[in-house]
């Protein structure tokens, strides 16, 4: 069964966002992937060592990694 969105005058789901509104949503979006880059991190940064190899990772590597800022990709 396939359900459509009820009908509302003025409403055009096809049409594409205003500027500003892409850039808004654009700016969340970096925003939301700069905070997982920074808790994926931290998160690294507090794995001990015995996991760190389980995922192939020597401790130098994952400080490394952990250093960087969280702009950095």
């Amino acid at each position: 069964m396939q359900r459509s969105l009820p009908m509302t005058p003025g409403l055009n789901l096809n049409r594409p966002m205003p500027i500003l509104s892409r850039l808004l949503f654009s700016l969340a979006a970096t925003v939301l992937a700069w905070e997982t880059r920074r808790q994926t991190r931290v998160s690294l940064s507090r794995l001990d060592p015995h996991l760190l190899r389980d995922i192939g990772l020597t401790q130098q590597a994952a400080a490394l990694e952990a250093q960087k800022p969280f702009w950095q990709g």
